[in-house]
């Protein structure tokens, strides 16, 4: 199973405002998908409409066919993005994802993935737990 909870982030230290938490699970079984991004017919956890640097569908989250899942920031309309993605694992040092790049998650791990505005100072942060 993997579980994925999502907060919109504006501002920074005290002065910061985090919209409402969102959830999703899905179990660890080949083929499924768990969708982040502005679309919310495809996207199981949906940012606000406004925030143009998410896109569409801007990160995925594929279980293989061995049950281990992978996240992968899609690539959007543009040559180039609005944002930035990080992944850091729990205890980790943060990683950035390349466009249109992946990584895969190992059982049982746990820890973050930052989708971080360019131009403001705003994130959608989407923690993980890779249930065994």
């Amino acid at each position: 199973m993997l579980e994925l909870t999502m907060a919109s982030v504006a501002g920074a230290g005290a002065d910061s405002a985090t919209a409402g938490m969102l959830m999703a699970d899905a179990p660890s079984e080949p083929g499924a998908v768990l969708r982040v991004g502005r679309d919310r017919n495809v996207c199981r956890l949906a940012t606000p409409d406004d925030w143009l640097f998410v896109s569409r569908v801007h990160l995925e989250f594929r279980c293989g066919p061995d049950g281990a899942w992978t996240v992968f920031w899609l690539r959007g309309s543009h040559d180039e993005p609005s944002s930035e993605v990080r992944l850091t694992l729990t205890g980790g040092t943060p990683q950035y994802l390349v466009y249109g790049g992946a990584a895969t998650l190992a059982p049982g791990a746990s820890g973050e993935v930052v989708v971080q505005d360019r131009s403001q100072d705003r994130s959608v942060n989407v923690g993980f737990y890779h249930e065994i």
